[in-house]
């Protein structure tokens, strides 16, 4: 039997192709189901290659064993982005989406114990990394007429103390990405939503001051729940933008 990455077939041409940064873990990981799911391949970026091939593995398992691409890759690197789409580019010649799903956050969130060589890398990963991973795809994305999903926050969308100094900033930042995608690439066509999750039960709960217990992370999104969103916003027809989307567990206040 054939590989079904490597089939050069008319279907396999014309399927839709997203890219994936922390694809590795959460809602990066659980994205990447989704979209294999919904008929798209999935391009998966992160720093943990173990990760990604159980990422990769899960994607492949589902029924019509879908693509999936490892492309390790430390997005705050701009060799490594531009390697990550070069091969993206040479497999499948496209890329239709953009999940923007990389995070960084730190216990330490005031300034009375700001530690600011953290707050520089949370900034790079959260804020930079994306602008760099847009700019480098944006020549395809504007090919394609394609979607961008920045994977913000719901600190983003509302403003909340204990997110962080750094965190709340470079998310808010998104914001601002987002809305001049938008505005200066409408008629490219490519659009550009601000994805708010409120909280979700991720390992990304490890880095709080406070880790949630059992009770709490039950009471939360899931990643396939957020995952789900995010289909929604790159299924959406080519005239159709959702500027911002905010999705929240009825227990957060």
């Amino acid at each position: 039997m054939s590989n079904p990455e490597t089939v050069g077939s008319e279907a396999t041409e014309t399927r839709k192709v997203v890219w994936i940064t922390g694809a590795g873990s959460g809602m990066g990981r659980a994205a990447a189901i989704e979209a294999a799911k919904a008929g798209w391949r999935v391009a998966l970026t992160g720093r943990r290659s173990a990760a990604l091939e159980e990422t990769a593995a899960a994607v492949r398992t589902l029924p019509g064993h879908p693509e999936a691409l490892i492309v390790t890759a430390d997005v705050t690197d701009d060799s490594d982005i531009e390697s990550a789409r070069d091969r993206i580019l040479e497999r499948w010649g496209r890329i239709d989406g953009l999940v923007l799903a990389a995070g960084l956050n730190s216990p330490r969130r005031r300034w009375s114990d700001q530690d600011l060589p953290a707050f520089d890398d949370i900034v790079s990963v959260n804020l930079v990394a994306p602008a760099h991973v847009v700019a480098a795809a944006l020549p395809a994305l504007r090919e394609a007429r394609g979607v961008v999903v920045f994977v913000s926050s719901y600190a983003a969308w509302a403003f909340n103390p204990i997110a962080g100094v750094a965190y709340s900033a470079s998310k808010s930042g998104l914001s601002a990405l987002s809305r001049t995608l938008n505005a200066q690439e409408a008629e490219s066509g490519v659009r550009a939503c601000h994805l708010c999750p409120g909280d979700v039960n991720t390992d990304f709960l490890e880095l709080r001051p406070q880790v949630p217990d059992d009770a709490a992370r039950a009471a939360m999104l899931q990643p396939d729940e957020v995952a789900r969103a995010i289909q929604f916003v790159l299924d959406a027809p080519g005239h159709v933008r959702y500027d911002e989307l905010v999705i929240s567990p009825t227990s957060q206040r």
